[in-house]
């Protein structure tokens, strides 16, 4: 019971990776209130985590729209209102979007996937921001993705939102730190949710050879069980992560069920953040300009 008591909202959280983490996030014994924009889907969601629960936590939902400031601000304010505090966030609403080539691709579309993964993250941000500044604690977890780390070609909305989200963690972790505030991204692995149904249905020629075989082999093996993500937003939600913020962390890849043996040395480093490589950082010495 990591979670007992804690108070926490989890946007997308009416399937898949969203509903992963409200799962292990309720048996931690956590208070959760879920949101997203399908009604029927997070009110059956809202159903089953209540029923999992037994009454050692409560479960609430609110149809919430991350795009529109005044839905957000109202679901921060209910939550506030139901539970009597609110003690961390998980920013996990968010989408593919456009998918094809850049200059091919529908210009709405495109910039649907920035209002959502991008603006709709800052604006929950901003929206828990001043409870969390009032009681000088709180956490913030944004969900990330491989396109913060690495090209993806036909989905460049995808990976310019998330990577643009991966900056805005560091960033805002460092506006916030004097108030006890920590801010963290997750790349939770690639997941067979329907992410992956996306990509299947849209075909090679929308998103390249390379990357559809790809996918078909992810959907063939499995891909990364929910589970092993949803468990790294758990321990950063706990207070075994507490002096961990700035960093973008893989659920797969990383040691961070460690972390707690390298506080100190994960304050004072840029180990798990966003930053350029130069010559020197690859051996090669081309001289001074």
């Amino acid at each position: 019971m990591q979670l007992k008591g804690q108070c926490i909202i989890i946007s997308g959280a009416n399937q898949g990776f969203g509903l992963e983490i409200a799962r292990q996030f309720v048996q931690e014994g956590a208070h959760v209130m879920l949101c997203a924009r399908n009604t029927e889907k997070l009110f059956a969601a809202q159903q089953t985590l209540q029923a999992l629960a037994r009454n050692r936590s409560r479960v609430l939902a609110q149809v919430t729209d991350i795009t529109q400031v005044d839905q957000v601000h109202a679901l921060v304010s209910k939550t506030i209102c139901e539970f009597g505090r609110l003690d961390t966030l998980v920013a996990n609403a968010g989408i593919y979007g456009a998918k094809g080539a850049v200059d091919e691709v529908d210009w709405e579309e495109w910039s649907v996937a920035i209002d959502i993964n991008l603006k709709g993250t800052v604006l929950q941000c901003r929206a828990v921001l001043p409870q969390f500044k009032q009681q000088r604690n709180g956490k913030i977890i944004i969900i990330s993705g491989g396109g913060a780390t690495k090209p993806l070609p036909y989905f460049s909305a995808y990976a310019a939102s998330k990577a643009a989200v991966v900056r805005f963690a560091e960033t805002l972790a460092e506006e916030v730190a004097s108030f006890g505030i920590e801010v963290n991204t997750v790349a939770p692995g690639s997941l067979n949710t329907r992410f992956l149904d996306e990509v299947l249905a849209a075909g090679p020629e929308k998103v390249g050879q390379a990357f559809y075989e790809q996918s078909l082999k992810q959907k063939r093996e499995g891909g990364t069980p929910l589970t092993i993500g949803a468990s790294l937003c758990v321990f950063l939600a706990s207070s075994a992560s507490d002096g961990i913020t700035g960093k973008l962390i893989s659920a797969l890849w990383d040691p961070w069920k460690a972390f707690s043996n390298y506080i100190d040395e994960l304050k004072h480093s840029d180990i798990y953040t966003l930053r350029r490589i130069i010559p020197e950082d690859r051996g090669k010495k081309w001289g001074n300009v």
